[in-house]
């Protein structure tokens, strides 16, 4: 089973079309507001929801891939074809609960590129209403996924962070005011990025995982993976703080590459050696410090209230952590608990298991410097 894993999450790594949350910016102004809806939009038109992590495992692939290869002009096309249908999905209801119908001003659709990765594209939404409203709801049709809406002024002078959050599928969020003063109750707050942390790493944090998964084989005895556990979740606790604050910045295209290179060195450690040597836990606190800031490249979209800083920030690391611990205590219940002490386990599971680990990482190392 625990092979299962890392196979399965090998065919998700060499199929690079992800299905991620749309980013929903909500923009106050005086007579209303306005949306911009960054999103996958060929896992839309072909059908492709939030059950599938990759459009390769859907049966609509062939579709997404046709759609993925049109020029931004046809696929505009394509989705004029199907405008009312992505209407109706959204979901937007005043403090009356009466839904207000949107209208679509534009669309921004990227250059096709490289057809192994998921374009993004933009669309702009008003709403249509007469008379003043004084809030409202976000939602949209379960079928498309999750989303993160956050609140922006066109004022640059009243320009803050007063909302963002992490919509699950299916679900409304907290209603907002159009004057853009919100006021939410501290644990949903909490509750909402220690979810959304949580999530970041099961399901959607491959790469974080098979590297706790590495950290688990090299011994499954509680002294060893403590000691690295505790290393790692220091330093990423470290960066994070960093990063979110400001204070510290890497660009996506150094860090990924170098998660990679993490990946594939503790799973080689693992086959070149029998148990934690001197050297190995500070290797894991450096890889833990990349590991933070892919960690708050998260944050970064979902944004952090000024207001709620410090508290969303220990909440994502809490949720963070326990997806972690989720993922040791899986180890534990697949293999560790129950074939440990066997003579075997190092020939059968840690030597075979570290190297399917080392190919992913090498595939994921490899195409982040060529991507």
């Amino acid at each position: 089973m625990l092979f299962g894993l890392i196979i399965g999450g090998h065919c998700v790594v060499t199929q690079a079309h992800e299905v991620r949350p749309a980013i929903v910016d909500l923009y106050l102004k005086p007579a209303g507001y306005k949306l911009e809806i960054n999103l996958n939009l060929e896992a839309v038109l072909a059908g492709i929801g939030p059950e599938h992590s990759d459009t390769k495992d859907s049966i609509n692939s062939l579709l997404y891939d046709r759609l993925r290869a049109l020029s931004p002009r046809d696929l505009h096309q394509e989705f004029n074809n199907r405008q009312s249908e992505f209407l109706s999905a959204i979901l937007i209801n005043d403090t009356l609960n009466n839904r207000i119908t949107h209208q679509i001003e534009g669309i921004e659709i990227a250059e096709v590129g490289d057809t192994d990765l998921a374009r993004d594209s933009t669309i702009t939404l008003s709403p249509e209403f007469n008379g003043a409203i004084e809030g409202i709801t976000w939602s949209w049709s379960k079928e498309y996924g999750s989303s993160v809406i956050r609140i922006n002024h066109y004022d640059p002078q009243q320009q803050q962070d007063a909302y963002s959050a992490f919509i699950s599928s299916g679900k409304r969020s907290v209603e907002i005011p159009l004057s853009g003063e919100i006021s939410l109750k501290i644990v949903d707050v909490a509750w909402n990025y220690l979810v959304t942390g949580f999530i970041h790493i099961l399901p959607r944090g491959l790469d974080h995982i098979l590297f706790v998964v590495g950290l688990f084989l090299l011994s499954p005895l509680f002294r060893p993976l403590l000691i690295q556990v505790s290393c790692f979740t220091v330093a990423h606790t470290m960066t994070l703080a960093l990063a979110a604050s400001g204070l510290l910045y890497v660009p996506a295209a150094i860090v990924e590459p170098l998660i990679a290179a993490s990946i594939i060195y503790v799973a080689v450690e693992n086959i070149t050696s029998e148990k934690l040597k001197l050297w190995r836990p500070f290797l894991v606190f450096g890889f833990g410090l990349l590991h933070g800031l892919g960690f708050a490249g998260v944050l970064s979209d979902v944004g952090i209230s000024n207001d709620y800083f410090i508290l969303a920030l220990v909440a994502f690391n809490i949720g963070v952590e326990a997806g972690q611990i989720a993922v040791i205590f899986g180890c534990f219940m697949l293999v560790g608990f129950w074939f440990r002490h066997r003579n075997w386990y190092r020939a059968v599971i840690t030597i075979p298991a570290s190297l399917l680990i080392a190919i992913v990482g090498g595939f994921w190392f490899v195409q982040r410097v060529i991507g």
